[in-house]
């Protein structure tokens, strides 16, 4: 028998609620954020009013990459650059090279739970936020950066 770990709306909520919370402090500043299960697949997603087609788009892509990498999305990207490498050798149009992603891992097996993505600010302003999310779930955050595939 198989038990897998997985998000739960009332951790999903909450972690959107301290994303928006922190985020919403700047509303000249839109974000959209988004959160997906180990597969990829939406379970939360936000926008800020006025956020712009292309930061909407990225913040779903990047958390998906973090979800079917296993790793944050910069290291993700990092790992490519280092290998000489791009998404488009992967042959998966869903990914993307860009930091401001985080992996969620189960903090006792370190299988993938999901991921949380941000998009419409810096890199890492984005990743900081993301991470400000997933310290939010409730899960002892792992001290490493995510795993490799």
């Amino acid at each position: 028998m198989y038990n897998k770990p997985m998000l739960s709306l009332e951790q999903t909520q909450k972690a959107m609620q301290a994303m928006i919370e922190k985020c919403t402090k700047e509303p000249n500043r839109p974000v959209a954020i988004a959160i997906v299960d180990d597969q990829g697949a939406l379970l939360s997603y936000a926008r800020m009013d006025g956020c712009r087609a292309n930061p909407q788009t990225f913040a779903i892509r990047k958390a998906y990459t973090a979800a079917m990498s296993g790793s944050d999305s910069g290291a993700y990207a990092e790992r490519l650059k280092s290998q000489g490498r791009s998404v488009s050798d992967m042959g998966n149009p869903g990914l993307v090279a860009a930091q401001g992603a985080v992996v969620i891992l189960h903090p006792e097996t370190k299988a993938v739970m999901g991921a949380i993505g941000v998009s419409g600010l810096t890199s890492q302003e984005d990743e900081d936020l993301a991470r400000l999310g997933m310290n939010a779930l409730g899960l002892s955050a792992p001290a490493a950066r995510g795993r490799g595939r």
